[in-house]
């Protein structure tokens, strides 16, 4: 009711306004193109659909938990690719170029064996036995 009300003030303001039923008619198409739910009315809309009817949703829901899902093995490879040859390549090479070995890989013949003398001594033989 409150709609064809509004509906049928709008026509009838648009027809006294205009000089002519051509330039009423190029207004009305005007108007309908031009028309469209703000954003707060439509999550108004989805709101209230999702509070009387989750089940109609339920597409929706799947599509975008897909979406999330490509997006996924799209994005993340990405970044992390931007952060592997931008932070860590330029900081292996600079450790290289400055000589820094920093898990011993490098061959020591000279050496009687690679173990590393723990000083000080780590924790007491018997103080792990329960763990958990």
């Amino acid at each position: 009711q409150m709609g064809m009300t509004f509906l049928s003030t709008t026509i009838a303001w648009v027809f006294f306004r205009s000089e002519s039923i051509s330039d009423s008619f190029n207004y009305m198409i005007l108007m309908v193109s031009k028309f469209s739910i703000p954003n707060n009315e439509k999550s108004g809309i989805l709101f209230v659909v999702s509070l009387a009817r989750p089940s109609i949703l339920g597409p929706l829901n799947r599509a975008w938990f897909k979406f999330g899902l490509l997006l996924g093995q799209v994005v993340n490879p990405l970044i992390l690719g931007v952060v592997f040859f931008l932070v860590i390549t330029p900081m292996a090479v600079i450790r290289r170029l400055l000589g820094k070995d920093s898990l011993r890989l490098k061959s020591k013949p000279s050496l009687e064996s690679y173990w590393i003398d723990r000083n000080p001594l780590g924790p007491k033989p018997g103080s792990m036995t329960r763990q958990f």
